[in-house]
């Protein structure tokens, strides 16, 4: 008897083919997808472990080295929408680890501080976080992700670009 499992045969369609001049852009895009995917499970997993998101950690890794920032600021650096800045920064202040203050020059902003219970966290776990992320981009030699980083800013930086009409690369 046979151990090995069969598979009905299905009709087979023949492979949409791919326009020459976007197969290198299609690939990058696949392989760039992959590569974050693959970081972002290491760094997932590492914040995790203080029972916090990738978002929350975002906040709390930008106030600690940037010092206070408002909250509109926070939700165009860490990429939320703002309704998703009220609720990450309401989690974190039920965590104790932020808190808000009145912004003296206009009465409808805010700024998000760091308390000293997320100082203290931040400062406990900060470098291993970074040790973390250090072990996920280790495929690369220095130089190959400081070029790495370069090409990844122009990119970037082309793209947004692109997207506000500045643009069109």
């Amino acid at each position: 008897m046979s151990t090995t499992t069969r598979h009905p045969t299905r009709p087979t369609a023949p492979p949409a083919p791919v326009d020459p001049r976007h197969a290198d852009d299609l690939k990058l895009w696949v392989v760039l997808s992959r590569a974050h995917a693959a970081i972002e499970k290491h760094v997932q997993r590492d914040i995790a472990a203080h029972d916090l998101s990738i978002a929350e950690f975002g906040i709390l890794e930008l106030l600690y080295h940037k010092g206070p920032q408002l909250l509109g600021d926070i939700q165009r650096r860490i990429l939320v929408s703002s309704g998703g800045i009220t609720f990450l920064v309401d989690r974190l202040e039920g965590k104790g680890l932020v808190a808000r203050e009145a912004c003296p020059s206009d009465r409808r902003a805010r700024y998000a501080v760091l308390t000293a219970a997320g100082r203290q966290l931040m400062k406990r776990i900060f470098p291993r976080h970074a040790a973390a992320v250090s072990r996920a981009l280790s495929g690369l030699t220095r130089d190959e992700r400081h070029t790495a980083t370069k090409l990844l800013k122009a990119l970037g930086l082309s793209a947004a670009a692109m997207e506000s009409g500045a643009g069109t690369k």
